[in-house]
């Protein structure tokens, strides 16, 4: 049995959870989640969990019974306290500014690069430490949209310029090593 799967999901106070079949909508202070999974799995609510039980142990179906678990567990808590992914910029000149609810980032371009927040996510920018967090209580489209700054200017391994994510390990290269050396 799955380990993962066979947790109980717990819904805090203030979360309603629509079970309808393989749809689940899950709504809360934070917004609302809809989602349709694979059959193979039954999800019930149980005195206040949500449960999901795998109906055969074929490995499809085993590999469904944790996933569906996890991105229950991501749906209840998304729209009860959200989710956040810090991105940090390095590089000499290099910069993030908010224009309403719009990104601008300056990062060694001709021009500014202007992000716009799709629904559900809010950017919030700190010029001091030159992190940016993107916010939303979907984590599949948190992660998303910070994949999607990141690669606007990833990271470079000989300096180290770029965007990058909070606590990310950029592998460094040594660059040339071959300074006075030449022609005698």
């Amino acid at each position: 049995m799955s380990r993962v799967g066979r947790l109980p999901v717990t819904v805090p106070s203030g979360v309603q959870v629509d079970i309808q079949g393989m749809n689940v909508r899950v709504k809360g202070p934070k917004g609302l989640i809809e989602r349709t999974f694979a059959s193979g799995v039954t999800i019930k609510m149980e005195d206040g969990h949500v449960v999901v039980q795998r109906e055969s142990d074929a490995p499809t179906i085993r590999a469904l019974h944790g996933t569906t678990r996890a991105l229950l567990n991501n749906m209840v808590t998304g729209v009860s306290t959200g989710f956040t992914r810090v991105l940090e910029i390095e590089g000499v000149g290099y910069r993030a500014e908010m224009n309403g609810k719009n990104l601008v980032l300056n990062v060694g371009y001709s021009h500014p690069v202007d992000v716009p927040p799709p629904d559900g996510i809010t950017f919030d920018v700190d010029t001091k430490t030159r992190q940016i967090k993107v916010s939303g209580f979907d984590k599949e489209l948190v992660g998303q949209v910070a994949a999607n700054i990141r690669s606007i200017r990833p990271p470079e391994p000989y300096h180290g310029k770029g965007i990058h994510y909070a606590g990310e390990k950029i592998r460094r290269k040594a660059g040339k090593s071959g300074k006075g050396k030449g022609k005698k």
